[in-house]
């Protein structure tokens, strides 16, 4: 059964709890990120907040398309600023044709908060 479109998905993550996951377990970076999305956080000034931002659209994706979990290298967040964009891999990129969407991102970032927005919408919308 197909979900009605638009679909929203919201997701908080705390950009320091990653820092520590990361700084305990160097090779989930490379179970939670493609290295596109580690070298674009590794050249900004707070990398970790990056990778949040980078996390909490992840989630929020998995939210906005209704799935069962995930594995985070289904979804590939590209570039940064105002030419921020999703590529979906595996179960997400299924999901999302299965429901006629293609999911856009909204992300931000403090010290202490970074949170994503994603908006499944129909295609061509």
């Amino acid at each position: 059964m197909e979900l009605p479109a638009p679909l929203i998905g919201i997701d908080l993550v705390d950009p320091q709890d990653l820092g520590e996951r990361l700084q305990r377990n160097p090779e989930l970076r490379d179970e939670l990120f493609h290295q596109g999305e580690i070298a674009y956080a590794e050249q900004q000034a707070r990398p970790v907040e990056h990778l949040a931002a980078r996390y909490a659209a992840k989630e929020a994706t998995v939210k906005a398309l209704g799935l069962d979990g995930f594995e985070p290298l289904d979804i590939e967040v590209v570039d940064g600023g105002e030419l921020t964009r999703l590529r979906l891999h595996g179960e997400a990129m299924s999901r999302a044709s299965q429901l006629g969407v293609t999911v856009s991102i909204s992300l931000s970032h403090l010290p202490g908060m970074a949170a994503a927005v994603a908006l499944a919408r129909p295609r061509g919308a």
